[in-house]
This record gives structure tokens, C-alpha cells and sequence, in this order.
């Protein structure tokens, strides 16, 4: 591993600058097209007078695909490389994004879909590994925090972009700017090199016919029980954010009689709030140990939910916001962090893509449940199941016998 020094602001190599600026810009590319889909949502319906059910099979099918290609390059990534299969990942998300533009079926948009979430899921975990493995284990959780705010600076680029595009060339010319991490690729393949770590690895796999397999994350009845229960912890993590993120200004909006739910205020603020949440968890979890960072921000998440019930005005809405964001999607970088440290470097990639892409793909289908849960009872309660989601999460992550020995 290429050491450096316990803070953020000493020179890094070359190469460490490359690792942090490509995995930042890929998650930056991954969360913008999540985004675009979010916006071109009520255009596809217009335009093809398709149902909301089939609407929401769309978002459903890309995350079903990122845990195809989680599993997939997860594995590819253990066995070739993280530089390559990172590219690899890339040009398959950009061009079935980009092959949006010419998507005008339902069937069409569920096959580019589900390609752009194979490449999308396996970028995850190959761009986690590979800044677990050139830098100390006492930078790790503000580095996957740094690159997780990429993903929020995507979101506000694909908000801009959206305004602009959508009304003047329609919906299918937005997606064209997925083309544009094709050029990422070749500054990567240039810059970015295989850590020491993952070398020395991979020889010693290659010597011994190591098995590289999903299988080795559950081993023994201990590694299972530790892979399920992060597997929890993320559905968790994903369902708080997916469901959160589509149904707060909805919600508030028809239980308060507020009408700032489209407002670019409130979702830039959230995204600040999120931002934030970022580095202050990651500062939290390098200096006391991923107990202390995911116990509070967990239990703050289970706590800042009901704050929804007392939003009575517009500005209280975009303080609730970022509130909630910073809580509630402040842990996220920490995932890859955490399980990057508690899986050996032979199958890092495989173990960050399939936890998180299984998180995805499962608590990708929040939004429908919260739905359900609006339409049959009242928001107290729907808040009530959030907040209990993540008290078991915690919980969950109290039990982990490999979460205790992470003291920092």
C-alpha cells in the first residue's frame, strides 16, 4: 500500500491524485445518470402513454442491472485488475446511456437500462478498491466520502442540464451526454496504475489457485453472517435515500400545503446537507472507528425523520432537507470503506460490489413501499417505519463482531 500521510491536505503521488479524481468523476457520471432518468421520467411517460407501474419498472430493471454487473465485474476486478475492468465498466455505462437517444420503446429503455446498470454497478466497487488500496486504512473513510460527494456534484450537473435540454430537444437528447465518459477512460488507462497491494495479491492468488468466487463471502458461518448483515445495513442505506429523496417534497407538499416540491432550492440544499454529512462522517469514522460514525449517524437518522412532521413553512422544508441528507446519506461512502477493510484484497471488489449492488437492488424498491404505506396510513407512521429501518440497521451493526475490531 503507498503511504502517505494521516491528513487529507499532505501531497499525495501522482498516482493517488489520478485514483481520487477518476473514482470521483465515475461516481460523479453513475449518480448523473441516475439523475437524468429522475427527470426524463414524466416526458417517457407522455411520450409513450405508459402507465406509472411501467415507468417504475425502468429505475427498478437499472438496478437489477448494477447487481448483475456488481456481481460480474465485482469478480472481473479481483481476477484482471481494478484499472482495466474500471474501463471497462465505463464504456459499457456510456454508451447504453448514450443509446438512450435512440431508445423510443418501452422494451428498448428497459435493454439500455439494464446495460447502463451492469456497467454503473460494476464501477462501484472496483473505483472503492482501488482507494482502499493506495492509501492508509486512516484515510480511507474521508477519501470514499470525497468520492461520494462526486456523485452529488453529478446530480446538480444533470439538474442543470435537464432544465436546458429536455424542453428545447426533448427527453432523448439529454441521455447523449453519456458519451462523455468514453474520454475518462483513456486518461485513466494513462495515470492510473495497480497499487502494490493488489499486485502482491494477485500474484500470491495466481501461485496458490486462490478462488476468486461470490462464494468466499460466505465461507464460514461467520463471513455469512457478516455479509448479510452489511447487506441489511445497505438495503437500509439505499431505501432511506431512494425513498427520502422521491417522496419528501411530495409528501410535504400534500400533508403541509407547501408547493416547493420542484423547487431547485430545496434539492440543492439537500444535496449541501448530504455533502456535509460526507466528510463529517468520514472525519468521525478515521478518528473513533466505523461504531461511532454509522452509531451516530444512524440513530440521527431514526431521529431526524419525524422532523418532516413539523415543517409547517418553505424554509423549514429546505432546512428538513438538508437535515435529513445529512444524516440519512452522510454514511454512504463509509459502506465501501468498512468492507473494504474487513474483506482480504483478493476479493475487495467482489465483496463492495455485491454488498452494495444487493442494497441497491432491494432497496431500490422503497419508493413503491413508501408509497404504499402513504396511500394506507398517515405520515407519522410511514416516518415510524423509516425510523425503525434504521435503528435495526443499527442494531445490526452492533452485532458485526468485524465492526468492534475497526477501532479507527
Amino acid at each position: 500500500m503507498q503511504q502517505t500521510s494521516t491528513h487529507l491536505g499532505s501531497t499525495m503521488t501522482t498516482n493517488q491524485r489520478w485514483v481520487m479524481a477518476s473514482t470521483a468523476a465515475g461516481f460523479s457520471l453513475e449518480n448523473m445518470d441516475i439523475m437524468f432518468l429522475s427527470f426524463a421520467l414524466a416526458p417517457i411517460i407522455a411520450e409513450l402513454h405508459i402507465s406509472s407501474t411501467a415507468a417504475g419498472w425502468i429505475g427498478s430493471i437499472t438496478n437489477l442491472g448494477m447487481l448483475a454487473g456488481g456481481a460480474i465485474f465485482g469478480l472481473v476486478g479481483d481476477r484482471i485488475g481494478r484499472v482495466k475492468t474500471f474501463t471497462y465498466t465505463i464504456f459499457i455505462f456510456a454508451f447504453a446511456t448514450a443509446a438512450m437517444f435512440f431508445a423510443h420503446t418501452l422494451p428498448m429503455i428497459y435493454t439500455m437500462r439494464f446495460l447502463a446498470g451492469i456497467g454503473a454497478g460494476g464501477e462501484y466497487g472496483v473505483g472503492i478498491a482501488l482507494i482502499a488500496e493506495n492509501f492508509q486504512p486512516g484515510l480511507i473513510g474521508r477519501l470514499t466520502s470525497v468520492a461520494a460527494i462526486g456523485g452529488q456534484v453529478g446530480a446538480i450537473f444533470a439538474a442543470v442540464m435537464a432544465a436546458y435540454i429536455i424542453p428545447a430537444f426533448g427527453w432523448n437528447a439529454l441521455f447523449l451526454i453519456g458519451v462523455i465518459p468514453v474520454i475518462l477512460t483513456f486518461f485513466i488507462r494513462r495515470h492510473v496504475h495497480e497499487s502494490s497491494e493488489f499486485l502482491t495479491a494477485h500474484a500470491h492468488a495466481v501461485k496458490t489457485h486462490e478462488k476468486i468466487a461470490v462464494s468466499r463471502l460466505f465461507a464460514t458461518p461467520a463471513l455469512a453472517l457478516q455479509t448479510l448483515g452489511l447487506m441489511v445495513m445497505t438495503i437500509v442505506q439505499i431505501a432511506g435515500y431512494f425513498g427520502l429523496m422521491n417522496w419528501l417534497p411530495s409528501i410535504v407538499q400534500k400533508q403541509q400545503g407547501l408547493s416547493v416540491s420542484g423547487s431547485s432550492l430545496w434539492m440543492v440544499a439537500t444535496i449541501i446537507g448530504m455533502s456535509i454529512g460526507m466528510m463529517v462522517f468520514g472525519t468521525i469514522m478515521d478518528s473513533f472507528g466505523p461504531r461511532w460514525a454509522f452509531g451516530i449517524f444512524l440513530l440521527g437518522s431514526a431521529v431526524v425523520m419525524f422532523t418532516i412532521l413539523m415543517v409547517k413553512s418553505a424554509i423549514a422544508l429546505i432546512l428538513a432537507g438538508a437535515l435529513i441528507g445529512f444524516f440519512s446519506n452522510g454514511m454512504f461512502g463509509g459502506y465501501g470503506a468498512v468492507i473494504s477493510r474487513l474483506y482480504p484484497t483478493a476479493i475487495r471488489s467482489t465483496a463492495n460490489s455485491i454488498i452494495m449492488n444487493v442494497g441497491r437492488a432491494i432497496g431500490g424498491f422503497s419508493s413503491v413501499v413508501i408509497g404504499l404505506l402513504m396511500d394506507r396510513y398517515s405520515l407519522a407512521v410511514t416516518m415510524g417505519c423509516l425510523s425503525a429501518l434504521y435503528i435495526l440497521s443499527f442494531l445490526v451493526m452492533e452485532a458485526l463482531p468485524g465492526m468492534r475490531k475497526l477501532t479507527h
